[in-house]
């Protein structure tokens, strides 16, 4: 009897989708008003269920919706996307996405993200241009005989830096450029993708979940509760902390038993599938590195210094850093004296091994649209802020991140779930007597947990990349993501009580 095969992520995107098509026939339509700060015109703008009225950007404005948030933090441009405004809810003609939108959605997803899709084709591109250059063969075979005996080394710093980058900019995108890289290190260095994938994803995961100065989710979301950023900073630098040394020690446990004995690695049955498809045939302990191939990574290198500079310092997003990968290619072409026919077949070789990435990116943002296009995000806000009324305050910070787990399913973008949220939960912290800065804590600590395995988010795209199944992901995240748990449910115990 043929053994039943896990679906492709392709196939689990589309089964989502399909159950949150048939939800908009099941679940309320309805929605809050909505106010935008108007930057050029200095206005706020109400969006109400029949109406939209110009109001002046003011903090009697504010006031009088009860939003407990400082004007300033509109005009300096920490909120530049429309809050909800609280007590505001309306329920509204049912909007049923019937087969016609259920198709059409993954269009629609594809269309809405493709500043990322280019961003991943791109770097596709950009990869295969430094493959064919052969400097970062060269580069492998000289890390590999410098960390040899001490492959570990590398778990650490690959997992601490990438975390770095999550809990100061909100590195989680971007790290879809790492994996063509840093999987041929770890195969190199006798572990399987699997700690590849692990070091890189979760490292993201910890540091945007334990998030510290990130605009894009502890300050625009501290910013919607009406408080400042640093407080709550002690709790979430102490998860970063213990969360990080429970994640390493983690990975290292499973990449030593790996390393040990190849046939323990839950993916063993690709073992020869995955070095195929990043092929080191050419690597040889003893390949000089040349000036040419240092100069050749030191701009490789440099390409990613850039996009994180300018990420976290110039307010850069998709087209910059596009633009950055895309010039990287052509400058290493040149130093590489690739061929131009040669460079462009290449380069689209390269692009081409991420299409499949690209369009689970597409496709996960069209169950997004369809939530939208269905009217059902807010009503499933409202049921799950009434959800806390008359609760203690231990209980109620753990139904919070319960809460928020189960919202970024719908919700996966940080900056998004703040502004759409924060307004309306981070006052029921004032009725069970405890700091809004803990339902900004329980925000970023739902959501960065769930990310470890939510199908809507960018782990479906992660695993595409080698081809690895969600079950086998699952498979191995998951007595992780309950140790992480519990760890965090003790930690905002606490935090309620002192």
């Amino acid at each position: 009897m043929k053994a039943i095969k896990f679906p492709t992520a392709l196939t689990v995107l589309l089964l989502i989708a399909a159950v949150v098509a048939l939800l908009t026939y099941i679940i309320p339509a309805g929605k809050y008003d909505r106010l935008t700060y108007n930057k050029e015109a200095n206005t706020f703008t109400e969006v109400k269920k029949s109406e939209t009225i110009e109001l002046p950007a003011n903090q009697e404005t504010l006031n009088h919706f009860d939003i407990k948030i400082p004007i300033e933090k509109f005009t300096n441009g920490d909120i530049w996307k429309p809050i909800s405004i609280p007590n505001t809810y309306h329920t509204l003609d049912a909007q049923p996405q019937g087969v016609l939108a259920f198709i059409q959605s993954p269009i629609k997803g594809i269309m809405e993200a493709i500043d990322v899709i280019l961003f991943v084709l791109i770097i596709g591109g950009f990869i295969g241009i430094m493959n064919f250059s052969g400097a970062f063969e060269a580069g492998i075979s000289s890390l590999a005989q410098t960390l040899k005996g001490r492959e570990y080394i590398l778990i650490i710093v690959i997992t601490i830096l990438i975390a770095i980058g999550g809990t100061t900019f909100g590195l989680a995108e971007e790290t879809i450029a790492f994996y063509p890289i840093l999987i041929p290190v770890f195969l190199a260095a006798k572990y399987d993708a699997m700690v590849a994938l692990a070091s890189i994803y979760i490292g993201s995961c910890i540091g945007t979940l334990a998030s510290t100065v990130n605009p894009f989710c502890t300050i625009i979301a501290s910013d919607a509760a009406g408080i400042n950023w640093t407080t709550g900073l002690t709790t979430r630098l102490i998860v970063l902390a213990l969360g990080l040394v429970i994640c390493l020690a983690y990975i290292i446990r499973y990449a030593q038993k790996v390393k040990k004995d190849p046939s323990k690695s839950i993916i063993f049955d690709q073992k020869t599938e995955i070095e195929r498809m990043f092929p080191m045939k050419h690597l040889n302990p003893e390949q000089p590195l040349t000036l040419k191939f240092k100069v050749i990574l030191i701009l490789f290198l440099m390409c990613f210094i850039v996009m994180i500079y300018g990420v976290s310092q110039l307010d850069w997003w998709f087209l910059e850093m596009t633009t950055v990968f895309l010039v990287g290619a052509i400058v290493i072409g040149i130093i590489a004296q690739i061929k131009e026919s040669v460079f462009v077949d290449t380069f689209i070789k390269g692009a081409n091994d991420l299409l499949g990435v690209a369009f689970i990116i597409g496709i996960a943002r069209g169950v997004t649209v369809l939530m939208e296009d269905g009217l059902i995000s807010d009503s499933l806000l409202f049921y799950a802020s009434s959800l806390t009324e008359g609760m203690n305050k231990g209980l109620f910070i753990n139904a919070m991140l319960y809460i928020y787990s189960a919202l970024s399913f719908f919700i996966p973008s940080s900056s998004g779930m703040a502004v759409l949220t924060m307004p309306i939960m981070a006052p029921l912290a004032d009725g069970v007597g405890i700091g809004r800065d803990l339902v900004v804590n329980a925000y970023q600590f739902g959501m960065g947990l769930f990310a470890f395995i939510n199908p809507t988010g960018l782990i479906l795209a992660s695993l595409a990349i080698v081809k690895i199944g969600f079950n086998k992901w699952l498979r191995f995240v998951m007595p992780l993501f309950a140790i992480l748990l519990l760890f965090i449910m003790i930690v905002l115990t606490i935090s309620v009580y002192i």
